[in-house]
């Protein structure tokens, strides 16, 4: 009962990290870390991201420009940039990490304490990618409300407001953190037996019947 509470446990780690990998890629990508509504040309509409700005026109579709410089972009931004992609690659690690631990894998079966490692290993390079996630998502948020509040800037300026990715990212670094933990926590949830929960197929042994030793031996 054990082992199979501890081989739960992996699958819905490995489930919630890979969603809230999938959810981090996204966003990083994605050009819609904030959005502007202009009140005097209601039919456009800005977004921009963190590696281009974007107009929405109802008649012309959607055109982006990239940035030019990576060194021009604000503070938020360049960190951000950095963060996100570190979200990217210790995700990824830790998910083919963890995946080397898994109960189902038959690679190391024998050796349960360096699966258990490695499970470990896995879990806090989740832990690592969910926070460089919620890291620069929550900043871009903090800036973009005291930017929206701010008394000095005049009511006729539009304001930049939150975008649909900073709720995807928001989400995909909460699944990483949960994720994450589950895994490392599966750790814990060590059996006494070796052998896995996968299913291993036993060889079949054809049985003769015995030869009596009563009847002569018919060998010419």
């Amino acid at each position: 009962m054990e082992l199979s509470k501890r081989t739960y446990v992996q699958f819905g780690g490995m489930l919630l990290s890979f969603a809230g990998w999938v959810l981090s890629c996204v966003t990083t990508f994605v050009p819609l870390w904030k959005n502007l509504n202009l009140d005097l040309n209601e039919l456009e509409n800005w977004t921009m991201g963190l590696w281009q700005t974007c107009v929405v026109q109802e008649e012309g579709g959607m055109q982006c420009k990239d940035f030019d410089s990576f060194l021009a972009l604000s503070a938020e931004l360049r960190i951000s940039r950095i963060l996100m992609c570190l979200s990217i690659g210790s995700g990824i690690l830790g998910l083919s990490i963890c995946g080397l631990g898994l109960d189902c894998v038959n690679i190391g079966e024998r050796r349960q304490e360096s699966k258990n490692r490695l499970l470990l290993l896995g879990g806090i390079l989740l832990w690592t990618a969910g926070l460089s996630a919620l890291a620069p998502v929550s900043w871009v948020a903090y800036d973009t409300v005291q930017e929206f509040w701010d008394e000095t800037i005049p009511d006729i300026v539009p304001r930049w407001e939150f975008g649909e990715a900073l709720f995807m990212g928001w989400f995909g670094g909460f699944f990483l953190l949960v994720g994450g933990t589950l895994l490392a926590s599966s750790y814990c949830f060590i059996s006494s037996d070796p052998k896995t929960a996968c299913y291993t197929p036993t060889k079949y042994h054809k049985q003769y019947p015995a030869v009596d030793s009563k009847y002569p031996d018919l060998t010419v």
